[in-house]
C-alpha cells in the first residue's frame, strides 16, 4: 500500500517542484526507511524536476506478522491468512504517515517555511482502496475541502480502487485530510478505539472537520462505531464550528469585536472578573473557553492566584495561547502554575475538580442551547468550584448598535442570544438545583431602557467553607 504526493509548478509559480523535499523533510537523493508496528515504511522519489517531484510512502506490511500471537478461536483462521489488510490502504498507512511526516504534518519546513504555509498545486494517489461505498462517498469526503478527484470516474462493480486526487492546499492539510480519510474509506481500524482518539481525530481535523458536510459519517467511522465516543467528538466539534483567523499577528476584528469596539466591551469583561476573582481570594482558577488566554494572561500578574488551567477544544486556539502566554520560554514555576487543556464543555472532566473559581467568558452563547443542561451538570454538580463566573452578550443592547439589523446576532457562531430576564431565569436554574445562589451585574455603559452591552451572573456555593 502506499502514498504517493507530487508537487506541482510552472514559470507563473514562484516556487520549484523540486522544493517537495524540504516540505518532506526527505531528501530526494536518498531513500529513506521508518519502522511501524505493521512493517516497514519506505520513502523515496520517483521524478524530481522543477515541473513536476513525486514522493512516494510505501508501507510493506508482514501478513503473517499481523496474525503471529492472534487467538485463533476468536476469528477463523483462514479469515486471518487469507484477507486484504496488508495490501489496501488503510490505518496502518495512517500511522506510517504520522511517524513519517510529523513535521510537515504539524505545518513545519526548516528551510521553506514560506511554502509550508501557503497553498500549493499537488496531486495525491492513494493505492490500493478498499472502499467501503460508491462514487458520492469519495465526492462526499473530498471535494467539501477542496479537492477534484482525477480517478476513478466511477466505481460501479468495484471493491477496490486507485484513488487519484488534485488539489491547491497546504501540504499539511493534505496529509492531515488523508491521515483521517483513508481509514474512514476503508471503514476499519486495526488498533482498539479509546477516548484518546477523540483528541488525535479532532487534532488532525482542525480547521476543517467541525465545517465538514460528512463530519459525522467521518467521526462515526473514524471512531469505529462507537456511539458513545463519536457523540462526544461531535459534541466537541459543535463547540469549535466556528472560522477561525490564520492571521494571528494582526488579526482581523470579528463581527461582535467590530460591533463593539468604541467600547472596547472585551477588556470591560476580562478586567472585571479578574478583579471579582482577586478580590474572592481564590487561589484556582478553571477558564473554561479559554480562548487565546487573555483572562489569564491577567491573573498571571496576580500573585495570590497559584494555579490557572485554561480549557478549550480548538487545537489551533491553545497553541495561539501558548505562544502569547509565553509558556515555551516559562521556567518550571510558570509551568506548573499555568496549564492549557484541550476538552469540551458539555462533559464531565474529572480535571475540572478542586479548583476554586470557574470562569466562562462569553463562552455559553457558543453551544447549543440543548447542550446547556450538560454543561449546568459538568460545572456545577460535578467539578463544584466555590465561585462560578459568567458573562453572555445581552440580546437587549443590539438595538443599540446602528450596523445590526433585526433579529442578527452579533457573532455567526453565536448559537443564541439571551435577554436579561432569559439569562437570569437560567442562571436562577441553574443556582437553585445546584446549591448555589447568584447575582447579576451588567458589563459596559448601561443604558436606562436596555441595560449593558453584556451582563454576569456570579454564582457562590452555599455554605462554602
Amino acid at each position: 500500500m502506499q502514498i504517493e504526493i507530487s508537487l506541482l509548478s510552472d514559470e507563473d509559480s514562484g516556487y520549484s517542484a523540486r522544493d517537495l523535499g524540504f516540505l518532506l523533510h526527505k531528501h530526494p537523493d536518498h531513500v529513506h526507511t521508518k519502522s511501524t508496528s505493521a512493517g516497514d515504511a519506505t520513502i523515496f522519489y520517483t521524478e524530481v524536476s522543477e515541473q513536476r517531484t513525486t514522493a512516494v510512502l510505501h508501507l510493506e506490511v508482514d501478513p503473517v506478522g499481523l496474525v503471529r500471537g492472534k487467538n485463533q478461536q476468536a476469528e477463523g483462521l483462514l479469515a486471518q491468512y487469507v484477507n486484504d489488510r496488508p495490501y489496501v490502504a488503510n490505518s496502518f498507512l495512517s500511522v506510517a504517515m504520522g511517524r513519517s511526516f510529523a513535521q510537515t504534518m504539524a505545518g513545519k519546513s526548516k528551510d521553506r517555511q514560506e511554502l509550508a504555509d501557503r497553498p500549493l498545486d499537488f496531486e495525491i494517489r492513494v493505492l490500493p482502496v478498499a472502499l467501503a461505498g460508491d462514487a458520492e462517498l469519495l465526492t462526499s469526503l473530498f471535494e467539501p475541502l477542496g479537492y477534484t478527484i482525477l480517478s476513478p470516474d466511477t466505481v460501479d462493480g468495484l471493491m477496490v480502487v486507485d484513488l487519484r486526487l488534485k488539489a491547491k492546499l497546504r501540504l499539511a492539510d493534505i496529509l492531515n485530510h488523508m491521515h483521517v480519510l483513508i481509514p474512514v474509506m476503508d471503514n476499519f481500524k486495526h488498533y482498539f478505539v479509546a477516548q484518546e482518539e477523540i483528541d488525535k481525530l479532532l487534532a488532525k481535523g482542525e480547521g476543517w472537520l467541525a465545517n465538514h458536510p460528512a463530519k459525522e459519517l467521518i467521526t462515526r467511522r473514524a471512531l469505529k462505531h462507537r456511539r458513545a465516543l463519536a457523540n462526544l467528538a461531535l459534541a466537541r466539534l459543535e463547540e469549535t464550528a466556528v472560522v477561525e483567523d490564520d492571521d494571528e499577528e494582526t488579526p482581523k476584528l470579528k463581527p461582535e469585536e467590530q460591533l463593539e469596539k468604541p467600547l472596547r466591551l472585551h477588556d470591560v469583561r476580562l478586567d472585571t472578573v479578574a478583579d471579582l476573582l482577586k478580590q474572592n481570594n481564590v487561589h484556582t482558577v478553571l477558564d473554561l473557553g479559554c480562548g487565546e488566554g487573555k483572562l489569564i494572561s491577567r491573573l498571571i500578574k496576580e500573585r495570590g492566584i497559584d494555579r490557572m488551567v485554561g480549557v478549550d477544544p480548538s487545537v489551533r486556539t491553545l497553541e495561539m495561547a501558548h505562544r502569547k502566554l509565553r509558556l515555551h520560554q516559562a521556567g518550571d514555576a510558570m509551568s506548573e502554575r499555568v496549564k492549557l487543556q484541550m476538552g469540551s464543555l458539555t462533559y464531565g472532566d474529572r480535571r475540572w475538580k478542586g479548583f476554586d473559581a470557574a470562569t466562562l467568558v462569553e463562552v455559553i452563547e457558543h453551544i447549543e442551547p440543548h447542550r446547556l443542561s450538560a454543561l449546568v451538570t459538568s460545572l456545577f454538580a460535578d467539578a463544584r468550584p466555590s465561585l462560578i463566573i459568567i458573562t453572555t452578550p445581552n440580546r437587549e443592547y443590539n438595538v443599540l448598535f446602528e450596523t445590526m439589523k433585526e433579529n442578527q446576532l452579533r457573532h455567526p457562531d453565536h448559537r443564541f442570544e439571551w435577554t436579561r430576564s432569559e439569562f437570569e431565569t437560567w442562571a436562577n436554574a441553574a443556582a437553585s438545583d445546584n446549591g448555589y445562589e447568584v447575582d447579576f451585574a451588567p458589563l459596559g455603559p448601561v443604558d436606562e431602557q436596555h441595560g449593558g452591552p453584556s451582563q454576569m451572573a456570579i454564582f457562590k456555593l452555599r455554605n462554602a467553607s
